[in-house]
């Protein structure tokens, strides 16, 4: 009884990680409702041990994260132009995410994580400007329940 105790337990500890989920995220110049350079989801909601993949189905984006806009302990991330890139989430928490060459016309997601919306505050006082610290608000508003 003891050995299948052990094997249980072992099998279980195996198979947590493959419980994670990707997550895919489309670069797009036009979404199907009709916004204008935007990833294809704006509030993604994870786990963490979750993978976001950002993937550039159309030409001219990147996917990255803001500076002072993670959670602690969680690491940054900046994806090439027409690259696709995966982002591990290792903490709860929000983490904004840009697409650099099109912040300045709203060009933004948050990944929420763990239903955390503890870091909501660094986030907002992340350095955007424009369009996308006005979208960036109205995402922390409908994470946090706000809006």
């Amino acid at each position: 009884m003891k050995r299948f105790l052990m094997t249980a337990a072992a099998t279980i500890a195996l198979a947590a990680p493959a419980m994670a989920e990707t997550i895919e995220i489309e670069m797009l110049n036009r979404t199907e409702d009709g916004r204008v350079m935007a990833f294809s989801q704006e509030l993604i909601e994870v786990a963490v041990g979750d993978i976001v993949r950002f993937v550039p189905t159309d030409k001219g984006h990147n996917a990255q994260s803001v500076k002072g806009a993670v959670p602690e302990g969680q690491e940054g991330f900046k994806g090439r132009i027409n690259q696709e890139v995966e982002y591990e989430i290792t903490e709860a928490g929000l983490t904004a995410v840009v697409c650099q060459p099109h912040v300045t016309v709203g060009m933004v997601a948050l990944i929420v994580a763990g239903g955390d919306t503890s870091n909501a505050e660094d986030v907002l006082d992340a350095r955007l400007r424009g369009k996308a610290a006005d979208k960036i608000e109205e995402l922390v508003a409908e994470a946090t329940g706000n809006s």
